[in-house]
């Protein structure tokens, strides 16, 4: 039983450490997305992805570094 709640506890703090990488992507390349992605905002995380990887040569350093860090 033991195992099984710390197999629990390190799935949650996985996917919480995952979660909290993935917002601050987000935030980083807010700024970016709103100025060139905004006729696709609406259309979900991939389209927006898609996007800013069209746009890569014009974004900030901050999101370029993000995008790139993240294998993007």
């Amino acid at each position: 039983m033991t195992r099984f709640l710390l197999a629990v506890v390190s799935l949650v703090l996985v996917a919480s450490a995952a979660s909290a990488q993935q917002q601050q992507g987000r935030d980083t390349c807010t700024r970016d997305a709103s100025r060139f992605c905004r006729p696709v905002l609406n259309d979900g995380d991939q389209a927006v992805l898609a996007c800013l990887k069209e746009h890569r040569g014009r974004l900030s350093k901050p999101c370029q570094k993000t995008l790139a860090d993240n294998g993007q």
